[in-house]
């Protein structure tokens, strides 16, 4: 399985640029998930790489074989990179049933008839569509027709599989569901996926690592827990998870936070970092911020949204409003006031939202 290296990779359109001196290595076998907001750069990334797209500067290597550099005057096309591309609309060939919309691409390569029918049958057995295989493309769900696209894309061999936004036009539990497939194909495959997503779910819960992006800049290249966990800087602190992470502005001195409501917050470092007195944000995600008998200042409940397995809530404390989630299936009444602790770790950034340390805090009042 191959190894991707993209080096200043930059691509301009005009005086627009869509990526910036991107630098980046996708090891083999990995399932890599290109992550940002709309126009971020995620899909020219991706098309730069399989060949769909022509970088403006910089080099791309797949499996130690320069595709593209723009000093050497190479450009490699998309059918040479043996590579194998997923589109969000499957672009199936409706005339065609099942069995030769996979055995489509081999036919063209002029396999031998039996190898044909043989890889075919693999593919129906690995994606689960064996008792579709005589069917057309209007007669399947959307579920089925992706499973039908991945087994096409996957037919040939390729050594990296693209996919942009693959699962966005199926409903959300189909996308609960294909999320477990493409996991579990990942595994099976052994291949190295290159996945574009503005579904920070879906790059928690895919990628080996995740790759942010925003104008076209990266901004984080880490394991989903390590982004969670330790944010490079407060867009990628508020852009993962889930209800979004609690951003609030503090002075800091001698080890303790004070803000204009009065909020009062005594700190100790938790990985050696020395900060010094300044203006900083302190980052609170919403699960440490516990509604408990042990808090020391009170929070008046602005909303309660139970779910089931957890119940998100609003609480205010002084004019600020912080996002909690509460596991278990509780409820609490809008206006009642309970005392709040925060028994976590938490991410602090200085004033231009970079992460300086991570911290807990000792106290706090009002």
């Amino acid at each position: 399985m191959p190894k991707i290296v993209l080096k200043n990779v930059t691509k301009r359109f005009g005086k627009f640029v869509a990526v910036d001196n991107l630098n980046l290595v996708i090891d083999d076998r990995s399932f890599i998930t290109l992550l940002g907001p709309s126009g971020c750069g995620k899909t020219t990334t991706l098309r730069m790489i399989a060949g769909l797209e022509t970088p403006t500067e910089g080099e791309i290597t797949i499996n130690d074989r320069i595709v593209f550099s723009s000093e050497k005057g190479i450009d490699i096309a998309a059918s040479k990179r043996d590579v194998g591309f997923l589109f969000q609309n499957y672009a199936l060939w409706p005339h065609m049933t099942v069995t030769k919309n996979i055995s489509f691409g081999l036919e063209n390569l002029k396999w031998p008839k039996d190898k044909i029918q043989a890889r075919v049958d693999e593919l129906l057995k690995m994606l689960r569509i064996e008792e579709f295989k005589d069917r057309y493309p209007a007669e399947l769900s959307g579920g089925q027709q992706q499973r039908v696209a991945i087994a096409r894309t996957l037919a040939t061999g390729p050594k990296v599989l693209f996919m942009d936004e693959p699962l966005s036009n199926l409903d959300a539990k189909l996308r609960m569901e294909m999320r477990t497939e493409l996991k579990r194909l990942h595994h099976d495959t052994d291949s190295t996926f290159v996945y574009v997503t503005h579904d920070q779910l879906e790059a928690m819960t895919l990628s080996t690592k995740i790759c942010l992006m925003k104008n076209g800049v990266l901004q984080q290249y880490a394991n989903p827990l390590e982004v969670y966990r330790n944010p490079a800087n407060t867009f990628t602190a508020d852009f993962v998870g889930s209800p979004n992470i609690n951003l609030l502005n503090f002075t800091l001195k001698d080890m303790t936070l004070k803000n204009s409501d009065g909020l009062t917050l005594k700190i100790a470092m938790c990985d050696n970092s020395k900060v010094n007195d300044q203006d900083v944000i302190l980052g609170l995600r919403p699960e440490y911020v516990q509604i408990s008998n042990e808090g020391s200042v009170k929070g008046e409940i602005y909303s309660s949204l139970p779910s089931g397995m957890e119940t998100i809530v609003k609480v205010k404390i002084g004019s600020i409003q912080l996002n909690s989630v509460i596991f278990g299936d509780g409820d609490f009444t809008v206006g009642d006031n309970h005392p709040i602790a925060f028994p976590g770790i938490y991410n602090l950034f200085d004033k231009d939202g970079n992460r300086i340390g991570r911290c807990k805090i000792i106290s706090a009042s009002l």
